[in-house]
């Protein structure tokens, strides 16, 4: 199975759902300010915790390790909550107190302060910290607090709190690196180079921040400097080319910028009457970055020409420096119209003109996938080269490293890519189970348990209720709060159990979970811990006997059903996306009526989203885009999730393709891990149903589009 890294979703940027408001308003909410500590809690009705330390002040402290099975406290979280969304700090404060000890005992407290982070010190946030200890509000105040303080260039602030931060996402991580930085430490702020250097791609806001920043870090270099340049020439972004350039002594002004991107034919016009020079090689590839944004074909007709006309020259004028990158901007603007286009091997073309050693991942990817589409099997191997060494120990490159070698004409390579294939088949990820069948494997589920629970102990069970984080997971699954707490609550107890190697308390709340049918955080649980196995618990079969009825009714198999289902919902029946797909199968309302038309029912919304209902449209609709797609499950899917027409640009023009080549070169990266899921699923989920498929055999291959 996938073992997802436990990325920054445990502690969840979202605003928080109100959609239970009304609900809470009833509970009764309280100004505290005008309530002493007894009345608060009388009033409340806290139900105070055995054994909890209750200090306040100076010497408070949260007792961790409890028995929270009696734990009534979550009551008066709701009311606290209701009194946070409307900025009420009055009422917290007396909250602070009335909660004090409890479960909840440190929600008021991050409300309040969360309401103003800046104008908080280091010092309460610390406070904050040792007061709540390995819990996720204290690691997402302290991650807030310093992306707010590295968000107003209060580095001092972000330092004092650095250490606190132990499971950083992007942003954050780039928070404390702007921190040190800052601050003198240019090591520690170094460890975060290799993240946002050279990076082109979209990025938080810090991380963009400390790019700019890190250009007056005594450890970055000038070889540095001018491999980041030559990104943002071919970007265009403007104010880190001045800070760069100047940097290294060659100033480009922004007035000679503003003339190129005005006016890119007319500096192409004058280009060979000047005399050589670097300010003109930079501003050469930032000519040819401006064209290739209107027309990547323009831009590689007057590559090639001023190319041509330079080789006839005693004095080059565009240096072989210039030129590569010239070709490397035309190979990534090429991928970027895959869609609208169509693929081409001209990317590989111009990838190839351009190999040097200085590939970033976001170019060394587009090579390699221009060059998987197109069977280069030289050109992959190169682009993989390209990527750093832990990259390139990625399942996904080590597969197509394989594939490459498996063509090769050399037997030792042969021999290596069968090794290769043996090692990755250990696991059960996509390309795991792709690598199973060229070592002449097969995935056989019985092996993890089939669908067989875990049996979990007495003990174990009560352990999960004596975990704090686990504790405050489940009471916020059972009240009406927003679900986004609860989930936040469980990540974090997953991650904190894995970093202690606890896999039987993981087990048994993940056992839980599925027993309380919260089965999107027992999957959760099991595909996030490397060394717990359970497909009952990671590929639960909810709603069978309907997934299996309604999937023969529409000809589609029942596991291919369940792959696009717990990759779509995670079985939760009220999902609802940001686009407005819901229910179990994420139908879109437009689809939903599409597919009452075509049963000849009238459309009701509230019905289409309702499980049974869900799924039998869901199925449908997967058996309508099945047959209009070839009967080729990979394009079925991917149209599921992109739509069938972009799904048909995606087809080869010309022949097939193997299944694993076009899904490696899908243009929308979404889209792309989407379909690697679901074949993943189904290959797993046909050998629950006692149907077992090797996932090449399911994917085939695709054919040519019409």
């Amino acid at each position: 199975m996938t073992k997802l890294r436990v990325a920054y979703s445990i502690k969840d940027e979202q605003s928080i759902n109100q959609k239970h408001a009304s609900k809470r308003l009833t509970v009764g909410t309280l100004r505290m300010s005008a309530l002493s500590m007894a009345t608060a809690v009388s009033v409340l009705g806290i139900s105070q915790v055995a054994c909890a330390e209750l200090t306040w002040g100076d010497g408070e402290s949260y007792q961790s390790e409890n028995n929270y099975q009696q734990d009534g406290s979550i009551d008066t979280f709701m009311s606290a909550a209701v009194a946070a969304d409307r900025g009420d700090v009055s009422a917290l404060y007396g909250y602070e107190q009335a909660m004090s000890g409890g479960l909840f005992a440190m929600y008021p407290t991050y409300w309040r302060m969360n309401l103003d982070l800046n104008s908080q010190s280091s010092a309460a946030v610390s406070q904050f910290v040792r007061q709540y200890p390995d819990t996720v509000m204290a690691e997402k105040l302290v991650a807030d607090f310093a992306e707010t303080k590295a968000g107003s260039n209060d580095y001092a602030s972000v330092r004092q709190v650095a250490s606190l931060i132990t499971n950083a996402d992007a942003s954050e991580r780039c928070a404390v690196a702007l921190g040190f930085n800052d601050g003198g430490d240019t090591m520690r702020a170094m460890a975060a180079k290799s993240d946002v250097w050279l990076t082109t791609k979209k990025q938080p806001a810090l991380c963009e921040q400390l790019a700019m920043e890190m250009n007056n870090n005594a450890l970055i270099s000038d070889q540095d400097r001018a491999a980041r340049l030559k990104r943002m020439l071919r970007k265009g972004k403007t104010g880190d080319i001045m800070a760069l350039s100047s940097r290294l002594g060659t100033p480009i002004a922004y007035s000679a910028l503003s003339d190129v991107q005005l006016n890119p034919s007319a500096f192409f016009s004058r280009f060979g009457r000047e005399p050589a020079s670097q300010t003109n090689q930079y501003l050469y590839m930032y000519a040819i970055g401006r064209m290739a944004d209107k027309s990547y074909r323009e831009a590689a007709l007057q590559l090639d020409f001023d190319i041509k006309q330079d080789n006839q020259r005693a004095i080059k004028l565009l240096n072989d420096e210039t030129r590569r990158y010239a070709y490397r901007t035309l190979g990534v603007q090429r991928m970027n119209h895959n869609t609208d286009d169509g693929f081409n091997a001209e990317a590989v073309d111009w990838f190839r003109n351009s190999l040097d050693n200085d590939f970033n991942f976001e170019e060394a990817e587009d090579y390699a996938m221009a060059a998987i589409r197109f069977g280069r099997w030289d050109d992959v191997v190169e682009a993989i080269a390209k990527m750093d060494g832990e990259t390139q120990k990625e399942n996904q490159w080590q597969y197509w490293l394989a594939r490459a070698y498996e063509q090769s004409s050399d037997s030792s390579k042969r021999n290596t890519s069968k090794k290769m294939y043996q090692n990755l088949a250990k696991s059960n990820d996509y390309y795991g189970l792709m690598a199973k069948d060229r070592a002449g494997q097969r995935f056989d589920a019985s092996r993890l348990g089939g669908s067989n629970l875990p049996n979990v102990s007495t003990a174990d069970r009560a352990r999960v209720m004596q975990d704090g984080n686990f504790a405050r997971a489940f009471a916020l699954y059972n009240s009406d709060a927003s679900r986004a707490y609860a989930n936040r609550e469980w990540n974090w107890a997953v991650k904190q159990a894995r970093d202690n190697r606890d896999d039987n308390l993981i087990i048994a709340a993940a056992r839980q979970a599925y027993d309380m049918g919260w089965l999107d955080r027992a999957i959760y649980a099991v595909d996030n811990t490397d060394r717990v196995d359970s497909l009952a618990l990671s590929h639960p079969m909810p709603h069978q006997d309907a997934v299996v009825r309604y999937s023969q009714s529409a000809g589609i198999d029942p596991a291919w059903a369940y792959g696009i289902m717990r990759q779509e919902s995670r079985f939760v029946t009220s999902a609802r996306s940001n686009v407005g797909a819901s229910g179990l199968m994420q139908v879109m309302p437009d689809t939903a009526k599409y597919i009452a038309r075509n049963l000849g029912e009238t459309y009701s919304a509230s019905r289409a989203n309702s499980g049974d209902t869900n799924i039998r449209y869901g199925t449908w609709y997967m058996g309508d885009i099945l047959g209009k797609l070839n009967y080729q499950p990979v394009l079925a899917t991917a149209g599921y999730n992109a739509g069938p027409s972009n799904a048909k640009r995606w087809q080869p023009v010309y022949g097939s393709i193997a299944a694993d080549q076009y899904v490696e070169s899908i243009a929308f990266p979404e889209t792309r891990n989407y379909v690697k899921h679901v074949m993943e699923n189904a290959t797993i989920y046909s050998s629950l149903l006692g149907r077992s498929q090797p996932i090449s055999q399911r994917m085939g291959t695709v054919p040519a589009g019409l």
